[in-house]
This record gives C-alpha cells, sequence and structure tokens, in this order.
C-alpha cells in the first residue's frame, strides 16, 4: 500500500509542468452519496447507503489534495449472525489525472476553451490514495457457533465496538467537467469508486486472521470557488 502511494506521488511530480498558464488554482467543494459494499468476515452484503463531503484544491489543473468526510452504514450477514456498523471516516487525498500526461498545451485557457468534450472528460479520469480514520458504531448478532469457530481458529469476537481504526483509501473516478470559464469548468458531476482498506480487522465485530475492507461507489457534484471568470 505504501509503495502505491509513493509511486502517485512520484508520477505526479513528474508530469507538474502541464498547462500551468493562465491557472487559477481553485479550490472546489463538492457532495454526493451512494452505496456502501461491505467486505468483511460476514461476507454476504447488504448494500447500504453513505453520504460524503468533499474539498480539494487544485496544484495544477490535474493534481488535487484534499479531505473526504464520509458518513454511512455497513451491513452484512452470514454463518446465522449479522452486524450493522454506522460509521464516519475521515481522509487526506491525493488524486492525479490523466491529462497531467496527455501533453496538453502550456496555455490552460487555450486549452479549456477549444478542447472537445470527449477529450475534457478523458483528461480528468483519475487514481488516487490517502490516509484517515473510521470511528465505528458497530451493533453485532453472533451466533454461538460462529463465535466458538472463530476463537476455536485463532480469531475472537471484538468487544471494542465503537473504536477508531486507521484507514488507507483508494480512488478511482472520474470528473466531467461543465460550465466551462477562461480558467477552468465551474461544475463537475463525480462518479467515484472508493475502495477503503483497514488496518484492524474490527468492521463487522469479528476479529480474524485477514483486515476487514469497503467498498463505495458515489455520484456527486462539485463546485470551483474562487475560480477567475
Amino acid at each position: 500500500m505504501r509503495k502505491t502511494i509513493f509511486s502517485l506521488l512520484l508520477l505526479s511530480v513528474g508530469g507538474f509542468g502541464v498547462a500551468q498558464a493562465q491557472f487559477s488554482r481553485p479550490l472546489s467543494v463538492g457532495i454526493g452519496g451512494g452505496t456502501t459494499i461491505n467486505l468483511t468476515d460476514l461476507a454476504n452484503v447488504e448494500p447500504q447507503f453513505a453520504g460524503h463531503l468533499d474539498v480539494d484544491g487544485l496544484i495544477t489543473p490535474f493534481i488535487s489534495v484534499g479531505v473526504h468526510g464520509e458518513r454511512g452504514t455497513l451491513k452484512g450477514h452470514g454463518y446465522e449472525s449479522d452486524f450493522k456498523n454506522k460509521f464516519w471516516a475521515f481522509n487526506a487525498n491525493a488524486k492525479v489525472r490523466m491529462g497531467q500526461f496527455m501533453g496538453l498545451p502550456d496555455n490552460y485557457s487555450y486549452y479549456n476553451l477549444q478542447a472537445s468534450s470527449f477529450n475534457k472528460i478523458l483528461a480528468n479520469v483519475y487514481v488516487g490514495a490517502g490516509a484517515g480514520f473510521i470511528k465505528n458504531d458497530i451493533e453485532a448478532n453472533i451466533s454461538s457457533l460462529y463465535r466458538t469457530y472463530i476463537e476455536e481458529n485463532g480469531g475472537q469476537i471484538s468487544t471494542e465496538l465503537n473504536g477508531m481504526n486507521f484507514i488507507v483509501p483508494i480512488n478511482v473516478g472520474v470528473d466531467i467537467p461543465f460550465g466551462r470559464t477562461l480558467y477552468g469548468p465551474q461544475w463537475a458531476v463525480n462518479i467515484n469508486y472508493q475502495h477503503t482498506v483497514t488496518t484492524k480487522d474490527n468492521l463487522d465485530a469479528v476479529v480474524n486472521k485477514k483486515d476487514d475492507h469497503y467498498g463505495y461507489i458515489s455520484l456527486g457534484l462539485k463546485y470551483a470557488l474562487f475560480n477567475r471568470k
């Protein structure tokens, strides 16, 4: 995981010089929602809703750093047991978009006004990674047979149902810009998949040999602040 984040930073630095002229480095705020998918010991998925808020700052037109806050629910069942986790999550992250490596004109205003819609969407396909925390609020019903099986195989049923864990989120998505101005798009529709890896196996109250993960598929809307017109 550390290698993935380090490689992302190297790629960002390598393509830093693209399309800088007439770029105002705006902030953007975003809001969205979608579906969570638990990847836990109780692996029968019951899709649930989550919502999020984002604040991102553009270093170049295609590299951003930001913060992400998330509120949602994870739910699953299996082995005559079930759990529900009403969680809060927060992370800081960086994203690199394809436009950073597409050899675009140095004059960003010219590119922004002349590029086709297809090229602008393609240039805003991104990957990203970050680090943060998740705050659990777990309700679990664990059958006696499953509890015995877990304990006999070196695991346990956690008593820390409201704990906080370190997480590493990995993002893949696209910003679809519209409302263009001389210095960049004013709005964007965001489609994102976030895969979150925990460092403690405790999203479902079952502590076993493998750390829990979860996925979050979301649709959002972003608005650029302080962008010159």
